[in-house]
């Protein structure tokens, strides 16, 4: 899973759905610009409940498909899919339009969620071996309906009945599918190995905090002893902050984490940066690419 020619380390914007990104119009507006500067992806997060009475959160999937519409190579995404708290079929209808509008490129990012309170207001259970079952039935529930064939489905928590869902993702096999995971927990690495990214973030590790690469080294290493087909292409995904100032320093950043196999970098961008016309600032510079000999 190194970065190879064929797998080309990429740039994403990262920014979060609340506090003052709650704002789609200017959600909007950024994603516009990261592509008009040369990034790769713009990932939103997930989130439907304010983790304080005044905060704002907007919804991720509406303003997706508004940055959709006005870019054209832009990947998109939310990282990531709170997705036991979900019916999978509605976000199956949910992905395959947002793929169809945006000329497939979508990418679907799952994990258990990082907030036990989200899950106690909704009136969920917040204890994390049922979130890691229903992550794994509403994944392989989505799965199977995007192939657009008859699908029945039986578990502890999902139940499909001979529902065939049309029309299909433009992307084939599937839209790609990345786990997140917070090492050292092996489990999450387990569950990225059967999909198609892994997404890991560090015990003890913050917003304005990095990983140490050493740990996404080992990250790769499990995750590619725990994959049934190594030799099929497999994403790896990091978070992570660089200035947009000194091109060469940030690049030299990066460089440790692509040596490690990463193929995704996500700068990682929200209040903690700084107010939004610093982020605005930030995303204009571009991204960390190495600059040419």
């Amino acid at each position: 899973m190194d970065a190879t020619p064929q797998q080309p380390l990429r740039y994403a914007v990262g920014l979060p759905n609340r506090r003052e990104y709650a704002d789609p119009r200017l959600l909007r507006e950024l994603g516009v610009l990261a592509e008009r500067s040369g990034w790769d992806g713009f990932f939103l997060w997930d989130g439907q409940v304010a983790e304080h009475p005044d905060e704002h959160v907007t919804d991720s999937w509406t303003t997706l498909a508004v940055i959709a519409a006005d870019t054209e190579r832009l990947r998109i995404g939310v990282m990531v899919n709170v997705l036991a708290l979900k019916h999978p079929a509605e976000v199956a209808r949910a992905t395959v339009a947002l793929d169809l509008l945006s000329g497939g490129r979508l990418i679907f990012g799952a994990g258990l969620g990082s907030s036990a309170a989200e899950f106690e207001a909704l009136g969920q259970d917040p204890d994390p071996r049922v979130r890691a079952e229903k992550l794994d039935e509403a994944l392989d529930v989505l799965d199977g309906l995007w192939t657009g064939r008859p699908f029945t489905f039986r578990g502890r928590w999902f139940t499909v009945t001979d529902l065939t869902f049309r029309p299909v993702a433009p992307q084939r096999p599937r839209i790609p599918v990345w786990i997140a995971g917070t090492w050292p927990a092996q489990r999450p690495m387990r569950r990225a190995a059967h999909w198609d990214g892994v997404f890991p973030t560090r015990a003890g590790v913050g917003h304005t905090e990095m990983m140490p690469p050493a740990d996404l080294a080992a990250v790769v290493s499990y995750v590619r002893a725990q994959r049934p087909s190594p030799e099929q292409p497999f994403d790896v995904v990091m978070e992570g902050r660089t200035s947009g100032v000194h091109r060469a320093a940030d690049a030299l950043v990066v460089a440790p984490y692509r040596a490690a196999g990463l193929t995704w970098w996500v700068e990682k961008l929200g209040w903690f940066s700084g107010p939004v016309d610093l982020v605005r600032t930030r995303i204009g510079a571009g991204p960390p690419r190495p600059t040419a000999p």
